[in-house]
């Protein structure tokens, strides 16, 4: 592996989109969905131990999660937990990461990964993800992996190519697109110019923070004198200041959408990104013969139930569904939440959630 390498696994989300196994407290990347019985954040981590020196790879998080970090994964030394006091979004978490690993490394080339991805074809995204590793380290560039899309949809990002690739290699970046809607991404499909974006990006770390001083000063300058206090007992302090001033926004629109040096390499491995419960369903599921999702510890019981998810950890529990079609059943320890499989509906539920009275069950 190469001395030069390093992977920072982006693991401050809230997860709300999955109450109420997600809270406040246990958010979605630290929660066991996964048939193997790991949480997204573990599954992150040992895929970048494929491609990686194991104490090359930094864990970014909101500070209050640095117990649950150092849980999932406790070989981590604990240097490498890198605490944002508040969650800004990925645009501050990788200037915080880029800068801090340049007092590490002057050469240093990063991988950002997000924890919260289900990846499948384990040898086709190592070999992806070194072609990035290898292109980034050689030329000054912004490396995304786009995931060549098998269907039209309106919940992933797009990108779109300059100009055909040659068998996988690296392309020029023309276009980024947020979530389309259903019309524009069936000719995205259909074009066959565009690519999901995997939100995975390589770079040197001189290169994005050089980037990102460019396209996103009121974000970098908050960082100046970072080369003497990073690392230091006065880290703490100087990032309370800079994230209680720092604006909320993504590498996407804070340098991805505006940079001229961006490149895609289309990317053939299965992927997900576990957003909400309906995605759940599509790539974790726990399909019976009527298309039920079950996840259960106790035993579940259906009747003339249909395409439900239900999702109980209570050990010992019958869960007894009948006459439900596209429905999501959940139990937990403190909430019971039956609602259709709608995500307007559940979005609903959220925002009554956000109110004062519910504070304890957020």
């Amino acid at each position: 592996m190469n001395e030069h390498h390093y992977a920072v696994i982006m693991a401050g989300g809230s997860g709300t989109r999955f109450w109420p196994i997600s809270r406040e407290d246990a958010p979605k990347q630290f929660l066991h969905l996964d048939i193997s019985g790991k949480s997204f954040l573990r599954l992150a981590y040992e895929r970048m131990l494929r491609s990686v020196p194991a104490d090359h790879i930094f864990v970014t998080s909101v500070a209050r999660y640095k117990d649950k970090v150092l849980e999932e994964i406790p070989e981590l030394p604990e240097a490498n937990v890198l605490m944002e006091p508040y969650a800004r979004n990925t645009a501050a978490c990788i200037a915080y990461s880029a800068y801090y690993l340049l007092t590490l490394d002057r050469d240093a080339v990063m991988v950002a990964t997000p924890a919260d991805h289900i990846i499948g074809d384990d040898d086709v995204f190592d070999q992806t993800l070194k072609q990035a590793l290898d292109f980034a380290s050689a030329q000054d560039s912004l490396v995304a992996l786009g995931v060549v899309p098998t269907r039209p949809d309106t919940n992933f990002g797009y990108i779109q190519m300059a100009s055909n690739s040659d068998d996988g290699q690296p392309v020029k970046v023309k276009t980024f697109t947020e979530k389309p809607d259903a019309e524009i991404a069936e000719e995205f499909y259909r074009s066959g110019e565009f690519l999901w974006n995997s939100g995975i990006f390589v770079w040197k770390a001189s290169f994005i923070a050089w980037e990102m001083e460019k396209y996103v000063p009121e974000i970098t300058s908050l960082f100046a004198g970072w080369e003497k206090i990073l690392g230091t007992p006065e880290q703490e302090a100087f990032l309370q200041k800079i994230y209680g001033d720092c604006p909320k926004t993504s590498i996407d629109y804070a340098v991805m959408e505006k940079a001229d040096r961006a490149w895609v390499i289309p990317a053939k491995f299965r992927w997900a990104d576990i957003g909400n419960w309906e995605s759940m369903y599509e790539n974790l599921s726990w399909l019976d013969v009527h298309g039920n999702a079950l996840r259960v510890s106790g035993k579940c019981l259906t009747k003339d139930a249909g395409r439900n998810i239900v999702f109980s950890h209570r050990d010992g529990k019958l869960i007894a569904i009948s006459g439900l079609e596209d429905y999501l059943v959940v139990d937990t320890d403190d909430v019971l939440m039956i609602c259709p499989r709608n995500e307007q509906k559940l979005k609903d539920i959220a925002s009554e959630i956000a109110m004062p009275e519910f504070e304890d069950y957020r």
